[in-house]
């Protein structure tokens, strides 16, 4: 069973507006079944096309030097860059290596940057991912750990809903139960627009196996993902 991701504000009072409700129906992004039935270069020219049609509604010279490529550009951010998680082929392979140190402890790798966008108004999240695991054996690469961060943020997302797939995807790639997600983030739908907080914070968990199972171990983790550690090289 999955534990539903904990959610909660960092020194400031939450506020949120998503559509008339803010409801997800499943961890999975929703997708239609035919969403790669169109390859790349058609989804960059009807996008294209469409977004075009937006900048004339909203009363846009699309023929001024400045504005002619803007369509075509966005486009092309939309489908190769910022939304570019939602095509499978995207998803980061990751080499598993034998665990030789045996080392058992958990593993930290935390303030991993990430951006996305929030699929309710289309305008960026961004922050920090922290991340855990404890080997059952096997390990991954530390850039691989940044890679699946990315690729999840990398399309459309609910905060509660990126923590718990990154979660889900360290569990199926190290084949552990022993994973930690945290991501603190903030959304410029709530900074940009609406009620215009500009200081507020979205802090979001999941916890699995012995995090879960283990306040010692969690309080380990959130301790590690407090210590200020940056260093200068």
């Amino acid at each position: 069973m999955i534990n539903e991701p904990t959610k909660h504000t960092n020194g400031h009072q939450f506020h949120e507006e998503q559509g008339d409700d803010h409801v997800g129906s499943s961890y999975e992004t929703p997708l239609r079944p035919d969403a790669f039935e169109k390859d790349d270069d058609l989804k960059i020219e009807l996008i294209a096309k469409h977004f075009k049609e937006i900048m004339l509604i909203l009363g846009l010279d699309t023929e001024d030097d400045s504005l002619k490529g803007t369509p075509r550009r966005v486009a092309k951010m939309y489908v190769e860059e910022i939304f570019s998680g939602l095509k499978p082929e995207n998803k980061p392979s990751a080499t598993l290596f034998e665990n030789k140190y045996k080392y058992n402890e958990m593993l930290v790798e935390k303030n991993i940057t990430f951006y996305s966008n929030c699929e309710h108004h289309f305008v960026p999240i961004f922050g920090k991912a922290h991340v855990a695991y404890i080997s059952k054996g096997h390990v991954i690469g530390l850039s691989k750990i940044n890679r699946i961060v990315q690729y999840y943020a990398k399309r459309p997302q609910v905060q509660e809903r990126m923590t718990v797939q990154i979660a889900n995807e360290l569990k199926e790639v190290l084949q552990t139960e022993d994973v930690a997600v945290v991501l603190d983030a903030a959304h410029m739908c709530v900074s940009s627009r609406g009620v215009q907080d500009v200081n507020s914070l979205t802090v979001t968990s999941h916890y699995c196996g012995a995090f879960q199972e283990n306040e010692e171990k969690k309080k380990e983790f959130l301790n590690y993902v407090s210590l200020n550690s940056n260093h200068e090289i």
